[in-house]
């Protein structure tokens, strides 16, 4: 149904199963999903669909999450695209949830639905403040 979903979201990651299972989560919560499994299909997608939210894996085959993050914030249309570095590199105990720095921010995997879904909530309805 046309409209019916609140935003719209980009999540990249090389593990198809980390792209089903987040998928998901957010589309049982309302949210549009596209996704990609590499990073230049990340930095396509960005620029052709325009998603209010990108959460993207750090370490990927192609282009790292960083690099891909980095193009998009160069680019005018992309730049102000809130990004969640979703990653296995930190454990729980590490988990910098809520840590920011400008517009990326960082979540360890794998993500609890709860947690996921509220930092999601956090970033796009922070244009209503």
């Amino acid at each position: 149904m046309a409209g019916a979903f609140l935003k719209k979201i980009l999540i990249v990651d090389d593990e198809e199963e980390a792209l089903i299972h987040l998928g998901n989560i957010l589309r049982r919560a309302n949210y549009e999903v596209i996704s990609a499994t590499k990073g230049k299909e990340a930095v396509k997608l960005a620029k052709e669909q325009r998603p209010d939210l990108i959460i993207l894996d750090i370490v990927m085959p192609d282009l790292e999450g960083g690099e891909v993050a980095a193009i998009l914030e160069e680019n005018p249309s992309t730049a102000e695209i809130p990004i969640v570095f979703l990653t296995g590199i930190l454990t729980k105990n590490e988990d910098l949830l809520g840590k920011t720095s400008g517009k990326r921010h960082v979540i360890a995997k794998p993500a609890m639905p709860k947690d996921l879904l509220e930092m999601v909530s956090k970033l796009l309805n922070k244009d209503v403040d």
